[in-house]
């Protein structure tokens, strides 16, 4: 049986041993299924690995996502089920990620692809004998929306919205050090929030603001030209493959992204084929106020991604926006470009009209 840990490079095994010192070895088993290693072939960066438009540090899955988040919450919680809950929380990501959110037409909530993650736990033998192994039911751990510390609405600090916030401050643009990782992961507890539940937060405002000043440079890059422009291409690639009868939609939960992308770029359809290979070498996108006539150009918006953290004030719990100019400013900040300074139309330089 493989050691998880043993198939990451040192900065991730490092990360991990931030988020939680103890690597709880019985997630193993559970990591080592075959349902759980299909998404160690999906990136988290929803397609923009396939791209010259990016520059990614290294390949970050969507298995080490999930495990991340896993130890987050084991690191808060020590409680196996929501531990579980976070493990699984993206067992049913298809290939290319939220890039399929966007095929379905759902780019702003990005939700669209969750609904089979009961029914993939059920359907594994080996989940399910794991489980009935250690007494937790499948309602258990199906749903990490359950579990406050899991996750929550945004813009509330959750360990899925914790966890990514970090990674992609590795992998998609440097923000983050480990050492900076360590200082504001290390000041986080449980509080409970305004409505009264349990949510990860700040000790100490100053450590928040830190937090919240190098995180909202991050912010942009989620919602951006570049970013909208290549998961839209990658869903309508996808999307006029599944029309012309080369893919279905069961192969996006079934094979890894290079055998999906393996089959675009060789199948007989050369009008597919060509525009992405012209896609995997384009260095910028187009972007313009006006649709621009014989290149590849579209209009989508993104999920406005941010967080505003609790932070303990004196004797009370209040949200940062509230105790500190300088994260209102930030997070403001944020809000005025995610409104005013995305283009309406964006694309690539070369000519592409989905099926």
């Amino acid at each position: 049986m493989n050691n998880y840990l043993d198939t990451v490079n040192d900065e991730i095994k490092e990360y991990f041993s931030i988020l939680s010192p103890e690597f709880p070895e019985w997630m193993n088993d559970y990591i080592n299924t075959p349902e759980l290693q299909r998404i160690h072939k999906i990136s988290m960066s929803c397609g923009t690995d396939y791209t010259k438009v990016f520059n990614l540090k290294y390949w970050y899955s969507n298995l080490d996502h999930s495990i991340g988040v896993a130890l987050i919450i084991w690191n808060f919680t020590h409680d196996k089920k929501q531990t579980l809950s976070g493990l699984f929380h993206d067992i049913a990501t298809p290939t290319f990620k939220h890039c399929i959110d966007f095929m379905n037409g759902d780019s702003e909530h990005q939700e669209s692809t969750e609904e089979r993650t009961e029914q993939i736990i059920r359907d594994s033998k080996e989940i399910m004998a794991l489980l009935n192994r250690d007494g937790i039911t499948v309602e258990e751990v199906s749903d990490y929306h359950i579990y406050p510390i899991a996750d929550n609405d945004t813009p509330k600090l959750s360990a899925d919205r914790f966890e990514y916030s970090y990674s992609s401050g590795l992998v998609l643009k440097r923000v983050w050090d480990l050492d900076t990782i360590r200082e504001t992961y290390n000041n986080v507890i449980v509080l409970k929030n305004e409505d009264g539940i349990l949510e990860l937060g700040f000790k100490e405002k100053a450590i928040c603001e830190k937090y919240i000043s190098i995180l909202s440079t991050l912010w942009p890059a989620w919602v951006s030209d570049e970013d909208r422009a290549t998961m839209q291409f990658i869903a309508d690639s996808v999307k006029s493959m599944n029309k012309k009868g080369f893919i279905t939609i069961d192969d996006l939960y079934q094979m890894s992204e290079k055998e999906i992308i393996n089959k675009i770029v060789n199948c007989e359809d050369v009008y597919i084929s060509n525009a992405f290979k012209k896609f995997q070498n384009s260095t910028s996108v187009i972007s313009s106020d006006e649709p621009i006539e014989g290149k590849y150009c579209t209009s989508v918006k993104a999920k406005k991604r941010y967080i505003i953290p609790l932070v303990k004030d004196n004797d009370t719990v209040k949200r940062i926006y509230d105790v500190s100019p300088i994260a209102k400013e930030s997070i403001d900040k944020y809000s005025d470009y995610y409104s005013t300074k995305l283009s309406k139309y964006i694309g690539f330089n070369f000519e592409f009209k989905p099926y």
